[in-house]
Order: C-alpha cells, then structure tokens, then sequence
C-alpha cells in the first residue's frame, strides 16, 4: 500500500508571517531587528483584546470621582418613606372608609382594615423600584415584623396594667414582710402581705427544678447521642406531653400520691403541702426542658464531637467537656423557658397545695400557698382591699420571675465563641499550669561546650539536641 506523501500545499500556512531573510545589502542589525517584530507579533494579542483569564474591572465612575459602595445591610432612606407612605395611606384610607362611606365603626375594625389596606399600599410602592422577588420579600418582612411589634404590644399591655394597679399596695413595707394571718377581707393595706406566697413559691419551683433539671437535660443528651427505635418513642412522648392541660398534672399527683397507692406491703402517700405541688410542677417543666433542650443540643457542630474523638476522648468524656459548655448559653433558655410554666400554673398548685393565710416553710407537712394560688384567691374573693392586694401579689411575680431570668442567664453565661475577661484570665493561668508540667517532665541536659550559642542561651540550651543522639528530651 502505498503512502502519499504531505506537502505545503495540501496545508497552506496562510497569514503567517514569516521571519526575513536577509539579503546582500541588509545589515546585520536590520535583520535582528525585523526578526523580533515578527516573534512579538506572534505572541502578542491583537488590539483591543483581552487575553485569556483575565478579569475586567467594569470602572463606573469617572478616576476623580469618590467611589460609591453599595450597602448591604440596614435600613434604606426608600424603605423608611415606603412605609411610612403606606401606613399614612392606609389610616386615611381606612378614617374616610369608616366615616363617609360605609356604615362602619369599631376600634378592632379599624385596625384591622388598616392593616389590610398598609399591605396593599406597602406593596404598590415597593413594586414601583424593585423586581417582584424583593416585594414578595418585603411583604414577608413586613407580615413577620407587624406580629411581632403585636406580641410585644400586648405583653407590655399585660405588665403596664398590673404595674400600675399594683402600687396601692406594693407602697407599704408590711406587703413583703408579713402575711395574711391577721389581715382580713376588709382589713386596710397597711396589714397583712404576702410573705407567706412568696415563701411558697420559692420552696416549690426550687421542688421542681431539682427534679427536672437533672432529668430534663439527661434525657436530651440520651436522645441526640444514643439515637434510635426508644430514642424515637421518647421524643414523641415529650412532644406529647407539653401540651398536657395542667389540670391534669395536678389530678395525676393528687390520685397517685396524695389519695395515695399501694406497693406491696407498703402504702405511700404525701400530704397537701409544697412537696407535692413542686411535683406536680415538675409534670409540666420537664416536657418542656427535654425538648428545648434537645434542639439546643442538635446546634452543637458535629465537628467539636469529631474534633474531640480524634484526640481520643470518649462519648460521654465528650458531651461533658465539649457539647454540654458550648450549647451552656441554650441550655439555660430551656430552664427559663421551663421556669416560665412553673411559675405561673394555678390549677395543679391548687389540687395539691392547698390555700392557708399563715408562712409555712415546711413543704413535707401543711398547705402551702404560691404566688399565682394567692393572686386567685383574693381576685375571687371579691373584695376591692383584696383585689388590690391580688395585683400587688401579681407584681412581686413578675418581679420574681425576672430575677430567677437573671440569675440563670448569669449562670448559663454567654454562647459559643465568646469569652468573657474572667475566661480569658483562666485560659492564660490553665495554659502556664500546662506549659510548667510540660516542662518538668522533660530531663535536663548540661551545656556542651561545643555549641557556642548555647551559652548565650542557656535556659534553652538544657533541652537542646544531643549531638550523640540527634533527638530532643
């Protein structure tokens, strides 16, 4: 078989420069000259052009002018004018709505339609600058903004309006320090207080959470580190039993405990008292804890845990000294969270406390009041001197509530990744501990002679390399 062979013309090399020759007459110089116009003509790229993998920076403002940034974040100029346009829109709307047009009237009404409309109007002037993802976003932002300035609106409704009734009695220094023993329906301000509640209250959320803290956070743990078929079972349990009707704690520890069962030979039963109200609290904390503390503990990133093992620490060496200090700051919202239901529950402290007007600092033995037991009892009763002691009783909560907050989110201290100036301290000292018994652990050697620099050095030159050895101590 015969190969044909390739030639210049079956390929033409058209629009390639070709490097000079030179002739007779040309000088030397002239002939380098042209040959290097020929290789820079190759190689470099034709006017105009970028070359490969470069990136170009757009210029939009003119080299004298400042530079513009674009903000990223914060609240625009627009936005506040959108919105306060819209809300001024709507109310107008909304007043000639109600008085010229139609036969409407009502506060609630009013509202209502004026929100209605503020997210008409809020959107209309939204869409006039920005694309239709950014006013679906808006009007998200504004829906989740709105409920939440009406959740705020009504607790601060809920606390002005006790705050402010309850100064009647909260001025006289006997509503701390003495109780109802001697104080009667009709009895003035200036007698009786409720020493004896507070009391109460104390002694049974103290109860209930030397019960539920220990279990609540025991059994978050078990669910995110053991998982599995009972682990499943458990938090479907917990997911049931925070919404148990509080009643009904109360009638399970008055059946189970105080009417009282048989075990055996023996018959266990408990009186009225603290005791079995701080239990019956601890029915409706730990639900709560167990799964508040159970999200929290799903935050912890899995490569602290990953980071742990490696070094060679176990499981539970792990939850201890990894997962538990980083999730400290969540774990304590979960107890205030937990606190929060005990606190203010009436109808179980009422099956198994029982109601007295006397300080009884014994939970085992005698009823023992609460603060929301005492609220109930003299709101019910009537009288105009006992509801004013109801709301000044009502105060104290609240005031007891923000101080158990506080003391928890000082304990629970601050999330992951921020440490305080008393952490830092104790980081340096653990550190120079560490770096002392390190270095005690390390045999000295003496100073040789033919390492000159040693001897300028010689707190570093005991633990120099051993020239026999060639390795360090």
């Amino acid at each position: 078989m015969s190969q044909t062979p390739v030639t210049s013309e079956a390929f033409p090399q058209a629009a390639v420069p070709q490097p000079a020759q030179p002739n007779e007459t040309a000088q030397p110089n002239e002939t380098a000259q042209a040959n290097e116009a020929v290789r820079t003509s190759e190689t470099a790229p034709p006017t105009g052009a970028t070359p490969p993998g470069t990136t170009v920076v757009r210029v939009t403002a003119e080299p004298g002018e400042p530079e513009r940034r674009r903000r990223t974040g914060g609240v625009r100029g627009s936005d506040m004018l959108a919105v306060l346009g819209a809300l001024a829109g709507s109310v107008s709307f909304t007043f000639l709505l109600f008085t010229q047009l139609a036969p409407f009237d009502g506060i609630i009404g009013f509202v209502v339609v004026s929100y209605a409309m503020f997210l008409v109007f809020y959107t209309f002037l939204v869409a006039l600058d920005e694309d239709w993802p950014t006013v679906r976003d808006r009007i998200a932002s504004a829906i989740a903004h709105s409920i939440a300035l009406l959740l705020l609106v009504a607790l601060t409704d809920v606390i002005v309006y006790v705050v402010s009734q309850g100064p009647q009695a909260l001025r006289h220094l006997n509503f701390f320090t003495d109780d109802l023993r001697a104080a009667g329906p009709l009895a003035p301000l200036t007698v009786g207080g409720v020493r004896h509640a507070m009391v109460g209250t104390l002694e049974q959320i103290g109860i209930a959470l030397a019960i539920t803290v220990p279990l609540g956070l025991l059994c978050a743990v078990f669910l995110n580190e053991l998982p599995g078929r009972f682990a499943r079972f458990v938090r479907t349990i917990a997911d049931a039993a925070t919404a148990l009707p509080s009643i009904v704690a109360g009638l399970f520890i008055y059946a189970a405990l105080i009417i009282g069962v048989q075990v055996g030979p023996v018959h266990v039963q408990i009186e009225k008292g603290g005791l079995a109200a701080g239990l019956a609290l601890s029915v409706m904390m730990l639900p709560i804890i167990i799964r508040a503390a159970d999200v929290v503990l799903r935050l912890v990133p899995g490569s602290l845990k990953e980071a742990s093992f490696a070094l060679g620490a176990g499981q539970w060496r792990t939850v201890w000294t990894v997962t538990l200090p980083t999730a400290r700051s969540g774990l304590a919202t979960a107890v205030i969270l937990g606190s929060a239901r005990g606190l203010g529950e009436t109808s179980p402290v009422l099956l198994t406390a029982g109601y007295n007007t006397y300080t009884n600092s014994d939970p085992r033995h005698g009823p023992q009041t609460s603060l929301p037991l005492a609220v109930f009892k003299l709101v019910t009763s009537g009288e105009p001197l006992q509801i004013q002691r109801a709301y000044g009783a009502a105060t104290v909560l609240i005031l007891v509530v923000i101080v158990l907050f506080a003391i928890a989110r000082v304990i629970g201290g601050r999330g992951p990744g921020h440490v305080t100036r008393r952490g830092q301290r104790a980081r340096t000292r653990t550190s120079a501990r560490d770096l002392e018994r390190i270095l005690a652990r390390r045999t000295p050697y003496p100073v040789q002679a033919q390492y000159p620099a040693q001897a300028q050095y010689p707190a570093q030159a005991q633990y120099a390399v051993q020239p026999e050895t060639g390795s360090s101590p």
